[in-house]
């Protein structure tokens, strides 16, 4: 099985405070991976080394077998790897279509082509398959800001997907959504990665959304890996059990 991501030993100290110790995991292709833990284990401070945005102290990150530590996120992003934040990154006045147009042109070409190209790029027949994929149809022209905060996290992660990535990091995706809307956007992230095929791993706090969408679970503490495995695995783990409830 091909290796996406692979992230070995990778460590990042803030003075002496160690907020990630020595992590390693893989990736594999067509695979979604939850990372779990309770709140200051680092699983943002992970994320964020990985993706280039934090200088991991120790460690390394290789993309399709190629050291891509410490590259920005611009570059890893033109090498495939999308992600989305927990804080929402749509414009609010721009319309759902013209966001994933707008999501679709940081993977196309150079700053000075974007520029003096086509208005879409030539981008809208993708974001109308986003669109309908993510069954976003009836609030094409709808601005972003006007939506609901489920439909505005739809739109976020269909703008993760725009370019077709090799790779997609979700940060919180299931956070401030109500019931409804999460189960559209587990049974859209499910569709993906079955029909395209798509590779993404998943920070969640919400359990029930990480152990019915994730093949795999790692479950960080304190900065280390704690435990992993699958759903089932993890639930039965008497030290995940005790690094969320306690003796």
């Amino acid at each position: 099985m091909t290796q996406v991501l692979e992230v070995t030993n990778l460590h990042k100290a803030f003075g002496g405070i160690k907020a990630v110790n020595g992590v390693s995991f893989t990736v594999n292709e067509g695979e979604i991976l939850g990372i779990i833990g309770p709140n200051g284990c680092g699983k943002s401070t992970l994320f964020n080394c990985i993706l280039g945005q934090l200088e991991p102290t120790e460690g390394s990150v290789r993309l399709d077998g190629r050291d891509v530590t410490n590259l920005r996120p611009s570059e890893l992003n033109r090498r495939g790897v999308s992600r989305t934040f927990q804080l929402l990154q749509v414009f609010p006045e721009l319309s759902v279509r013209e966001n994933l147009i707008l999501a679709g042109q940081e993977h196309e070409g150079s700053m000075l082509s974007r520029f003096f190209g086509a208005r879409d790029a030539g981008l809208s027949g993708k974001a109308d398959q986003m669109i309908s994929f993510f069954k976003l149809g009836h609030l094409i022209d709808e601005k972003a800001g006007g939506l609901s905060y489920g439909q505005q996290k739809l739109l976020d992660a269909a703008m993760a997907f725009m370019a077709g990535p090799r790779l997609v990091l979700l940060d919180e995706p299931a956070g401030g959504v109500n019931l409804t809307m999460l189960g559209d956007l587990k049974e859209r992230l499910r569709a993906i990665n079955a029909e395209q095929g798509a590779t993404f791993v998943v920070i969640e706090h919400n359990m029930d959304f990480v152990m019915s969408l994730c093949s795999r679970v790692i479950v960080l503490a304190e900065g280390k890996v704690l435990a992993e495995g699958t759903p089932a695995e993890v639930r039965a783990n008497p030290a995940v059990i005790e690094a969320y409830l306690g003796h």
